[in-house]
């Protein structure tokens, strides 16, 4: 819907009414958008997993490049994907915008359909939030509610020796994503998967209420930060072997050979919000069964040793050193 009405003659609370317009109370909530707060009504027997995301242009995401759909979509999908990694369903989210007076209505409007297009898809209701101006830069706050049984979530610190190392779908595609982004590719699937990741929610629900992962966590750093996670807080390590990472056609299009800049990208990239968990040997079956139920990929990609050193072996049996490991937002950049 494109409406050339100024965002400062609207103003915060035009703002405000006009996204409350597009929302659908559910029955268990009892105060949504307009009061100071929200107020629902909990499940019973289940626990509250409550998680939060910033996204600030210029560092999460780069307007030249992403689209207002794309970028909504994507704000709500990180929020998602650690509702999923703990195995939980997730109900509601609240927004908070810090919008640039430069910005356009419809720019926000259609980063707002864009959000509530996922909410839909995954079945999550926007209750509330703020919004505020901002001198530069847009940024984008959003808090998940989700739920679960307390038997049922699983967290980092459960993986033992032994244990096999398992992730969802194909890794390093975001990665790549980005840098042919940059360079001006904004088609394919590789800058889609950058662009607007699919938050593995139904297969993190799926693992936990069958008993199976040991521990697990989603995949917004790098597969090498986001397993050190899981090591540090099980206090174990790892053996990973390079030659079963799952890299996509379009990937292996991108490096015919397996070069450290692919093994980089695949190891320490980020932002594939995949699942990355652990298992016990002997249901390493039933997360097959469980994932081709769904028309899910899963590759097992390494095992949880009781020394504390990650090992990524080579197709050679050699031990591969990369000198990058992950995404951290206090490291020094590149030029800076």
């Amino acid at each position: 819907m494109k409406d050339g009405t100024e965002l400062s003659k609207l103003g915060e609370f035009g703002l405000i009414d006009r996204i409350a317009r597009q929302i659908s109370n559910r029955s268990e909530v009892v105060l949504g958008i307009g009061d100071d707060a929200a107020a629902f009504t909990p499940s019973p027997g289940r626990l509250s997993l409550i998680t939060t995301d910033m996204l600030v242009e210029g560092i999460h995401f780069d307007l030249s490049f992403c689209d207002p759909l794309s970028l909504g979509r994507k704000a709500l999908s990180v929020n998602l994907s650690d509702i999923a990694a703990m195995g939980g369903e997730p109900r509601y989210f609240l927004l908070s915008l810090a919008i640039p007076p430069t910005m356009t209505l419809d720019f926000v409007d259609s980063c707002i359909n864009g959000m509530l297009q996922q909410a839909e898809q995954f079945g999550v209701q926007l209750i509330g939030g703020d919004t505020c101006s901002s001198p530069g830069p847009f940024i984008l706050t959003l808090t998940v509610l989700g739920e679960q049984a307390p038997g049922m979530i699983v967290r980092r610190s459960g993986a033992l020796p032994g244990d096999k190392i398992c992730v969802t779908g194909t890794v390093g595609d975001s990665a790549l994503g980005l840098q042919l982004l940059k360079q001006g590719e904004k088609r394919g699937s590789l800058s889609a998967r950058h662009l607007d990741p699919v938050p593995r929610v139904l297969e993190g629900r799926a693992l936990a209420e069958a008993g199976i992962p040991s521990s697990m966590i989603d995949l917004s750093d790098g597969l090498l930060a986001d397993l050190g996670h899981i090591l540090d807080l099980s206090a174990v390590g790892a053996r990973i072997a390079a030659e079963t990472l799952p890299l996509s056609e379009q990937f292996r299009h991108h490096f015919p050979t397996v070069t450290e800049e692919a093994l980089s990208l695949a190891l320490a990239g980020g932002e594939d919000y995949e699942l990355l968990f652990t298992v016990p040997p002997e249901k390493i079956p039933d997360v097959f069964s469980l994932l081709n139920t769904l028309g899910t990929p899963v590759t097992v990609i390494g095992t949880i040793t009781e020394e504390r050193t990650v090992t990524v072996i080579g197709p050679h049996g050699t031990e591969i050193s990369l000198s990058r490991k992950g995404y951290d937002h206090f490291s020094p950049r590149d030029g800076q």
